[in-house]
């Protein structure tokens, strides 16, 4: 085992139990939380390592190191999430990868992903991301939509053509009323998930918690944990 495979190995087996324990303590099943492994800045090569070792499903953030680790790792079988803010030229490109866009907050984007994904042939799970840091109207410092803005934008991605309205996102804010609160911003977006699923029953998945806060997620009922630095660690990165 090479000492960058025992080290992925290591990482994961530690987060696995980190959340293996989050759900105890939340009275719910390991099987209701994904792991969502975050590989921006990292190669290609751990992708595939990380495959070696069992994950599925992995995320980036910037299509230009995006899409050529995508291209190098298309022989295996995972399922790309697209977590960072997404401008509308980059979406041709990512729509010929991904299968889930996660930072969905403007009508413009919906749009333009519904065009690159008829385009494609393919169909692109989205989710909205919520801005717990912004007023109405307003987009938040690390995107997303306000709280009051979800409806419209999910009943828009519901009508578009080769997009499937998943459920919702968040990061925990950095600023506003829920900063260094992150069970309570957790504990909202499953209220504003709640919503949605009323009008929306399948938009069930609930993307919340990273490396820091993964625990705080996982008790709030998040489905889908997004995890980068506690099994990649800090290596030199790419540029």
């Amino acid at each position: 085992m090479t000492d960058r495979r025992a080290q992925l190995a290591e990482n994961l087996a530690r987060v696995e139990e980190r959340i293996s324990a989050a759900c105890a303590a939340a009275g719910r099943e390991r099987g209701e939380v994904t792991l969502i492994v975050v590989t921006k800045t990292y190669p290609a090569s751990d992708v595939r390592l990380l495959h070696e070792l069992g994950v599925r499903h992995v995320a980036e953030n910037r299509d230009q190191d995006a899409a050529p680790k995508a291209a190098a790792c298309a022989d295996l079988d995972l399922t790309w999430h697209f977590v960072g803010q997404l401008q509308t030229n980059k979406v041709r490109s990512v729509a010929s990868y991904a299968h889930q866009v996660q930072s969905v907050d403007r009508l413009k984007l919906v749009t333009a992903l519904s065009t690159a994904a008829a385009r494609a042939g393919r169909e692109l799970g989205c989710l909205i991301q919520v801005a717990l840091d912004a007023g109405s109207g307003e987009r938040g410092e690390r995107g997303g939509v306000a709280p009051d803005g979800i409806e419209e934008l999910a009943g828009a991605v519901a009508d578009a053509p080769g997009l499937r309205l998943d459920g919702l996102m968040t990061v925990a804010p950095l600023a506003g009323p829920y900063a260094g609160r992150q069970r309570a911003a957790f504990d909202r977006l499953m209220e504003l998930a709640s919503r949605l699923r009323a009008s929306h029953p399948a938009a069930n998945m609930v993307s919340a918690g990273m490396s820091a806060d993964l625990e705080d997620a996982v008790a709030a009922g998040a489905t889908h944990v997004r995890i980068g630095t506690a099994v990649l660690g800090d290596r030199p990165r790419l540029g």
